[in-house]
């Protein structure tokens, strides 16, 4: 797996990389991780792929890590 580039957002980080005819797009908050994978037959380069991650996109990342951080801590007791 290739490491293309590492982007820096206030509440995430995202990765993106290139491996087996895909580019992965992973963000991570703390303990938890989002992967999204996007076959390289379904955009041109990694610039349109960037292109695709708007701030849009990463409020939903984010809720979901939100989402996702509920739910572990209602099973989990610290």
């Amino acid at each position: 797996m290739r490491v293309l580039d590492e982007q820096q957002h206030p509440h995430v980080k995202i990765t993106y990389y290139h491996w087996n005819n895909k580019f992965i797009v992973k963000f991570e908050r703390g303990m938890l991780e989002q992967t999204f994978k996007v076959s390289e037959f379904d955009v041109t380069d990694e610039k349109e792929l960037k292109s695709l991650i708007t701030e849009e996109f990463i409020q939903k990342v984010v809720k979901r890590f939100e989402d996702m951080s509920d739910d572990l801590s209602s099973i989990i007791t610290y």
